[in-house]
This record gives C-alpha cells, structure tokens and sequence, in this order.
C-alpha cells in the first residue's frame, strides 16, 4: 500500500509524536508498503534514524515571513526553496523553542484556512508533491492542526484521507481564547472532509470527540509502539542497597517535572523511609531551564541535591541505558498524556512504572499489568505509592517483568503498523471506484 504520512517538525525538540510517526513509518517500510514520511515546518528530530524525505514542506521560515508580509507569498521558487533549506530551518529552530504558543494565533489560523490564508503557496507544492509526484493510496495527518491542507488534498485526490489525534490540545489550550474558539471551529470544518479518525487510546478519543466536536464514530483507537528490537537482550535488573527513582519526559510543568521533585521531597519525609536517587532525563528548551533551576532548588532546600541527577539522552542508546538503571519509572504528569511512549520504554526494560489515573496512563497500565495507577494525582500520593512499592523491591522487580512481557505482546510497531494498515485498507475499499465512460461505434 502506498501512504503518505505527514508530520510537523517541533523546532527541534525530540517530540513523541515525531518519534512515534518515524517508528511507524519506518516499520510500514520494513513490511514491504511503500511508505513515505513527508516533514513539515521542521526537520524532526528522534533518537532512532529519521525516514524523513530530506525536503521540507511549508517551512518554518517561509511559513513565517509570508504570514508576515505579502512580499514573500510572491517570491520565485528558488527563493523559497533556500528558505527551506535543513540546516537553515534547524539554526532557526533553536530560536523558535523560545516563542510562546500563545503568540502564534495569526499563523496557526492562516494554516488552518489552508488555501484561504497567506501561505497559500506553500499548501499548494505540499499538495502536488502528494497527488501528482507520490500518488498515494491513502493520506494520513498526523494531527489536525495540519488539517488546513486538508479541502486542497479533496479536490486532487479520491483517496482515504485521515489524521491522528495525539497531542493537538495541549497547543490549543495555549492560544487565546479567541484564537483558540476560531481554530477549532476551522478544525472542525477541515476534518468534515476526512474519511477517519485515529486516536492512540480512547480515552484520548473520547476527550478529543467532545473538544474539537467531532464525530466519535469516525474516530478509531490505535495504540502507540515501539520498536522493540533494541530492547530484546536487557537483563532483569539486580537487587541495590539505594534504589533509583526515574522520570523519562520532557521537562515542563505540564509533564509534572516539579510535581515529581515535590513527590521526591516528601518520599524522604516519610516514616521508615530509605535513602533513594531520582534520575531525569528529557528535552531541556531554552524557555524551560528557568523553571528546571527554579525547581531544582527545592532539593538544596531539603539536603537531597545530591541525590539528584539530570541525565541527558540524546541517543537511543543513552536512552536505554538510562531506563535500564532505574528501579521505578514515575511519571506524575498534568497534562492527560495521549501516548503514554515513554511509559512503553520503561516497562519495555522491565521497569515498573507509577503513572497518574488519567489519559493513557490507565489503559496502558491496564494491558501490562507493569504497574500502578494513582487515584487522585496528589503529589502527597505519589510519595506514599512509591514508599510502599519501593518497601517490597522482589515484587517491584517482578511486576516489572510482567509488564516488559505485556510490550513485547501488545505494543510492538508492527501491531501499531498493522493496525494502521488494516484501517487504512478498510477505508480504500469504500472508497467508489472511478467512472470509465465508453462510447459505442
């Protein structure tokens, strides 16, 4: 089958979305379909091999300069073609980390009118590139915050048209609420044109079906994987005289950085508590390194600053490492986490994991038995959970090994990617075969 997957680069940030669109695509590839991972705004960044085409479509910087001034939506192609140039937009992205979302609500509507707003242009060499160069079976968005190419790609194509839900809220919420109500009313009218919805677990479908308003029956779920082959030769880990705490996500409030700290604190307040480390590791942008001191300050506060660490993983390889020296894995995140991927990766070692009892948490929980739901999502609570998971260190260990054999079953890409193709396959045959006219002699 050929699919064409579009993705949005996030300036440089490895985000889990482009982590999760490259594993996909990556495993279609291997499975013989003839897949092509199309980059938008940005080069993505992941700790795997990119599969990215090399080219960049409705560039950062050509994005930018025509929403600003009508002189660069007439510009030549070469002109344009030097602004989307990799190292150009991936020098600028370090710059475009720091620019609050809440300041972008011109542009993120004007690429949501799509053909109707300033990068007019961009949305229609995106649209060529797909339908006469590519020529797909089926398209696939992967969020619908791209949905504004969405009318363009209808009138060139007959094919299946979908988009995934994973993550487009927490963006949304950042806007105005001016800006926010328009955008999702343009969503809203975008996806109208869209054959299906795929959302990675159905709490997340649910939530997105009553925010965005859109069908729930179009929506179907298709859990998150990964790629397990790095993970197939890791060891249980050993019994240690301190155990080590671990928290693998980007560091913002949204995914509970300070909440964890605060948690840390009061583990070692409680009765009977042992001496423990908690390691972190995860995207550091520049906008957040404020907040990271800020917080990491509680610890000197309370004499636990040297039992904290800030690992950095930019690899695969650092990544693992890192899982595989942990005990427990705690995430008490805020935000409602569609993926749940770094959860995947700590129970994929063999590390239990502690998680709140929202978004996908629960569900992946759930499927592995790898480990413990908090009810409530109290900082208070987190403490006590992990003091009394940490107090029986064989049970943790085993709970842990069940929940990397619960992976290895139900969260492999090649579900993900079968799952997807099996759907996408679905939809391609209702689509209505073309009309052939004949005439008689």
């Amino acid at each position: 089958m050929k699919i064409a997957y579009i993705t949005a680069g996030a300036a440089g940030m490895f985000c889990g979305s482009c982590m999760k669109d490259n594993t996909l695509v990556a495993t279609l590839q291997r499975l013989g379909h003839d897949a092509l991972l199309i980059p938008t705004y940005t080069p993505i960044t992941t700790d795997e091999e990119s599969v990215a085409e090399s080219h960049i479509y409705m560039g950062g910087v050509n994005v930018y300069l025509q929403q600003k001034s009508w002189i660069f939506r007439h510009t030549p192609r070469f002109l344009d073609r030097l602004l989307d140039f990799p190292r150009l937009l991936r020098w600028v992205s370090r710059f475009a980390s720091r620019t609050k979302y809440e300041d972008l609500g011109d542009l993120t509507i004007s690429m949501l009118l799509g053909r109707h707003g300033k990068q007019d242009k961009e949305i229609e060499r995106l649209v060529y590139h797909i339908t006469r160069e590519f020529q797909p079976d089926a398209i696939v968005l992967t969020n619908v915050l791209l949905s504004g190419v969405v009318p363009a790609l209808r009138k060139q194509t007959n094919v299946p048209i979908v988009a995934t839900l994973q993550g487009d809220d927490i963006f949304l919420e950042a806007l105005h609420a001016k800006d926010r109500e328009r955008a999702i009313e343009l969503i809203g009218t975008n996806c109208a044109d869209l054959s299906g919805l795929i959302a990675t677990s159905q709490s997340y479908a649910t939530a997105m079906a009553s925010y965005l308003r859109l069908p729930a029956e179009k929506m179907i779920v298709v859990a998150p994987g990964i790629s397990l082959k790095s993970y197939e030769n890791i060891a249980a880990p050993s019994p240690r005289e301190e155990p080590v705490i671990g928290c693998l996500a980007r560091i913002c409030p949204e995914k509970g950085f300070d909440r964890l700290i605060d948690a840390f604190i009061q583990l070692h307040q409680l009765p009977d508590a042992k001496p423990c480390q908690l390691r972190v590791s995860g995207w550091l942008g520049d906008n957040q390194r404020e907040y990271f001191a800020r917080t990491c300050a509680r610890l000197r506060e309370h004499g636990l600053e040297s039992q904290f660490h800030y690992v950095d993983t930019p690899t695969l390889k650092a990544k693992i490492a890192f899982l595989q020296d942990l005990d427990l894995f705690v995430l008490p995140a805020v935000y409602h986490e569609p993926k749940g991927i770094p959860v995947l990766e700590a129970l994929a070692c063999g590390v239990p994991v502690v998680v709140p009892d929202h978004g996908a948490f629960p569900e992946l929980v759930e499927q592995t038995h790898g480990g413990w739901v908090v009810a409530g999502n109290q900082v208070g609570d987190f403490a006590q959970t992990m003091h009394r998971v940490l107090q029986n260190p064989a049970h943790c260990r085993e709970v842990g090994q069940t929940g990397r054999r619960n992976v290895f079953q139900y969260y492999s890409a090649e579900v993900m990617a079968q799952r997807t193709v099996d759907y996408l396959t679905h939809l391609a045959a209702q689509v209505p075969a073309p009309q052939h006219v004949t005439t008689g002699a």
